[in-house]
């Protein structure tokens, strides 16, 4: 399974959960809803846009042990479904204790 997003213009997939960006609109409006006692909102311009996922580049650790840099979605972040790689200064200091350990 590939990681790696694809970042051709407004391709960009992330193959982990197949995000992509989607077409839409933005409605500019005008006027005084019914509920505020208006004769209600009219659509004054429409201009399609794109949604695009929140992307972000982190090192993740793949199922085999590897550390790579992956496009992740920030919901993937948020909900623990990439396990992100430790800093290596944390990393530094496992083998350090590790070592001393061995020394004793």
């Amino acid at each position: 399974m590939r990681l790696v997003a694809n970042l051709r213009g407004n391709n960009m997939a992330v193959h982990l959960h197949d995000k992509r960006a989607s077409r839409g609109n933005k409605y500019v409006r005008r006027g005084l809803a019914k509920a505020k006692g208006g004769v209600g909102r009219k659509i004054t311009g429409k201009t399609r846009r794109w949604f695009r996922p929140n992307l972000q580049r982190v090192k993740i650790v793949t199922a085999n042990g590897t550390v790579m840099r992956a496009w992740v979605t920030a919901k993937m972040i948020k909900h623990g479904e990439v396990n992100k790689a430790p800093k290596q200064k944390i990393v530094a200091q496992i083998r350090a204790e590790k070592a001393a350990a061995k020394k004793k």
